[in-house]
């Protein structure tokens, strides 16, 4: 009978484990072609903008946007390996849910990609966490608490004008 810790692991293939600090900085370099991919490949002549895949991913009707989402859902699993803090994987995913929902309206939302530019963001956001010792501040926090409070009253307000319009629609056939 053979144990597994008595077993002859000369004859195994070793896998080779990365440095804590080399491994990370691969992560870091991924997310950065990542982003830079996703959001400034492609200089536009005349100008100093760039684009990447984002914005014209945007352009296919129907899964352009969830295509270039998912593409970013990458570095927001970059993140989670490099065990970030929650509140930066929560802004990083804020930054997606904003691109792909205003990303959703035809042109205006490729031309938000453009200038919104959330892989970059979420790049920066990952390389910046992931270097600091102390990953986790007040202003994460305070960010992500406006970005639903801004959410949760423009859905608000949406509702109401809804409700206001429908109020008028009804006044105007019932001859009120």
């Amino acid at each position: 009978m053979e144990f597994s810790s008595v077993r002859n692991t000369e004859s195994e293939p070793r896998v080779q484990v990365l440095p804590r600090d080399e491994a990370r900085e691969h992560l870091i370099t991924i997310a950065d072609m990542l982003a830079k991919v996703m959001d400034t490949t492609i200089r536009i002549p005349g100008t100093s903008w760039h684009i990447g895949l984002d914005p014209l991913l945007g352009l296919i009707p129907g899964i352009g946007d969830v295509l270039a989402n998912l593409i970013g859902t990458i570095i927001l699993g970059l993140a989670t390996r490099l065990q970030l803090p929650r509140i930066v994987l929560a802004r990083m995913s804020l930054n997606l849910l904003i691109n792909g929902t205003v990303g959703a309206v035809p042109i205006v939302g490729d031309l938000f990609s453009v200038w919104f530019r959330s892989h970059s963001r979420n790049a920066a956001l990952l390389r910046h966490a992931a270097m600091k010792p102390d990953r986790e501040t007040h202003a994460d926090w305070f960010y992500v608490a406006c970005i639903i409070g801004g959410t949760v009253a423009l859905l608000l307000l949406m509702i109401a004008f809804i409700i206001w319009l429908v109020y008028q629609l009804w006044m105007m056939v019932s001859g009120g």
